[in-house]
């Protein structure tokens, strides 16, 4: 007999401060601003009517937040779970990419073309980044064959889930969207993964978000939602 599949809703955490900067946060501690706040509600509200059989976090901050607030409208604790973390930047954290072109120019080339034997000092090489990823997001998802369950991650994370349910190379240049608070559908059976939907963010649409912009023009604060420039 063929094992149930697990139904997965894969999320990127709210937007933060560094993601409007377009700042490399990596494995940096950075919380949710006040728009990732409001998304991360939001978000809420759209899954209210779910039933998750578990809900998994990344332990940095800002998915854990995210992931509370989903929790708050369930009867399920959020589980933390280090292989869910963002890549590890090494030396790039907490620098634009504008900064790191001006450092360290073929740094910069490789990690722009995706060179997967490429790491920054300090950090982690993309295969093994990819490796990690897709080993922690295969044991979650094997734990729960019939069940749905709740993944709150990082940019790159999902972009290698992207890449392995849609069976896209790791250098291929990306075309697809890894919104902040998006909802993101797959199906897992020991085949592997499907996608089922990707960048649902019709949720986030609404006066709650505008009222925040609204505030920061009013301050002289940036606070429009931006294109996603970086994966963290």
């Amino acid at each position: 007999m063929e094992p149930e599949a697990t139904r997965i809703i894969a999320i990127r955490h709210g937007e933060t401060a560094w993601n409007r900067d377009a700042r490399m946060q990596g494995q940096l501690d950075i919380p949710l601003n006040p728009v990732g706040r409001i998304q991360a509600q939001r978000l809420a509200q759209a899954l209210a009517e779910e039933s998750f059989d578990a809900i998994y976090s990344s332990d940095l901050l800002r998915a854990l937040q995210t992931a509370q607030s989903i929790a708050a409208n369930c009867p399920r604790e959020v589980i933390t779970e280090p292989g869910l973390r963002e890549r590890c930047f090494g030396v790039f954290e907490s620098l634009t990419y504008r900064e790191v072109q001006v450092r360290w120019p073929e740094h910069a080339r490789r990690w722009h073309e995706r060179d997967p034997d490429f790491g920054p000092a300090g950090g982690e090489v993309l295969r093994e980044f990819d490796a990690r990823c897709m080993q922690t997001l295969t044991r979650l998802a094997a734990a729960h064959p019939g069940q749905s369950i709740a993944i709150v991650t990082h940019g790159g994370v999902l972009d290698c889930l992207y890449r392995a349910a849609t069976r896209v190379d790791l250098q291929a240049t990306r075309s697809w969207d890894l919104g902040n608070a998006s909802i993101n559908r797959l199906l897992y059976t020991p085949q592997g993964f499907t996608l089922v939907g990707w960048s649902d963010n019709s949720h986030l649409e609404g006066a709650a978000l505008d009222d925040v912009e609204a505030r920061g023009a009013a301050t002289g604060t940036e606070t429009t939602l931006p294109c996603e420039v970086s994966p963290a």
